[in-house]
């Protein structure tokens, strides 16, 4: 059996896990506490295949038709 690498597929957007400075970035400029993120597990496939941790805040970029590139924030949680 091929293991196909998920994060290449055409709809999974980029998933990128945020260094401790680009969070307080992140979270001074939504002015906004970790937990008011929206959550994803750590056992997620795509958390897994980037290796995030509990505690880890993710940035996901997604493709839109009417936005043309829209970032979103998502918590790590086990």
């Amino acid at each position: 059996m091929v293991k196909k690498d998920i994060l290449k597929h055409e709809l999974v957007p980029d998933h990128v896990v945020l260094s401790k400075s680009e969070v307080k970035k992140v979270l001074k400029k939504l002015d906004i506490h970790p937990e008011q993120l929206p959550k994803i597990k750590a056992d997620d496939p795509v958390a897994k295949a980037i290796e995030a941790k509990s505690g880890d805040i993710l940035k996901i970029t997604r493709k839109s038709q009417t936005a043309g590139k829209f970032e979103t924030y998502r918590l790590v949680l086990d």
